[in-house]
């Protein structure tokens, strides 16, 4: 009897914290004009990192060396592959210089389709640069990204080597250390003091990513409902999903992302031909269009890759 009331005790408390956690979460209409590439095996959540510094006041954006620019961008793109049948997913980084056709704009960067016409654009070209249907859609801006960061208590990432970048004041030594705060915020969006730029920026963007999403699913967070309420509200509070984004694709999702941390899963960057391509855009990332369309197709058929990304 007794262990009965408290079973049914721990359920009613796993419920609200879901619940509280779900409702924090932001919508927007993420449903593009344009026709779907059509069907495909598994599911496909585009994942975005906006640059936008609307929410945050001068003190903050002082802080975390935002700079002070109006509007916003795709800061970090990226593709979750989810397969049928529970085979291993994928992790896709879009570099965000990548020169692809942005629909009613032309040839431009990608990042300037949210820009241009915000999640419903930014869908769009994602589908049409890829061929794949998108069917959810998650965005974090440059605060909450730190807010979530800062629910899990920081997330540890060990450098081989120390970073210095004075355009942010980063300075980390070599080593383990849990990243927060504009720390964690700087070393994912660092590129100038990164020999390879952008494509060694997405490779710590995934890196980290895949270590955050893990540390929020792991057993002391997921299991325990205060904790789950107040990490899951915290960080709902900082994302926004597409309308059309149900619960299930972001569960699907965070596990999605825990299974790569585990290395049971594949987290690659589309294949590149030049990485400073001139464009009227400015220096752009060109993607190799074999490399490119072998990746693409292999995810539309849940198929095995032949070549390396």
């Amino acid at each position: 009897m007794v262990f009965g009331i408290l079973v049914l005790a721990y359920v009613v408390a796993m419920i609200w914290a879901i619940g509280a956690s779900w409702g924090a979460i932001g919508r927007v209409d993420a449903t593009p004009d344009t026709p779907s590439p059509g069907d495909a095996s598994g599911k496909n959540i585009l994942m975005i990192g906006t640059d936008s510094r609307d929410d945050l006041t001068d003190e903050e954006r002082a802080e975390l060396k935002t700079g002070a620019v109006e509007g916003a961008r795709a800061d970090t793109i990226m593709l979750l592959h989810l397969p049928d049948g529970g085979g291993e997913p994928m992790l896709v980084s879009l570099p965000r210089d990548s020169y692809v056709e942005i629909p009613g704009f032309g040839f431009s960067k990608i990042n300037a389709a949210y820009a241009d016409g915000g999640a419903p654009l930014m869908v769009a070209t994602v589908e049409q640069a890829t061929g794949l249907p998108i069917d959810g859609y998650l965005e974090v801006g440059f605060d909450g990204f730190v807010d979530v960061v800062a629910a899990v208590g920081g997330v540890e990432m060990c450098l081989d080597e120390p970073i210095v970048e004075e355009r942010s004041d980063l300075d980390l030594p070599a080593g383990c250390q849990e990243l927060e705060g504009k720390d964690a915020l700087n070393y994912v969006r660092m590129r100038y003091a990164d020999p390879r730029g952008d494509l060694g920026r997405v490779e710590r963007q995934r890196e980290f990513l895949s270590s955050l999403v893990n540390k929020m699913t792991g057993p002391g967070t997921l299991f325990v409902p205060w904790n789950l309420h107040d990490a899951g509200t915290a960080t709902g509070s900082s994302l926004t999903i597409g309308d059309d984004t149900s619960m299930l694709d972001m569960y699907g999702a965070m596990q999605g992302m825990r299974s790569i941390s585990n290395g049971d899963g594949m987290s690659v960057t589309v294949p590149i031909a030049d990485a400073n391509y001139s464009t009227a855009a400015g220096s752009s990332v060109l993607w190799d269009e074999a490399g490119a369309a072998e990746l693409f197709n292999a995810l539309r058929t849940d198929s095995p890759l032949t070549i390396e990304p």
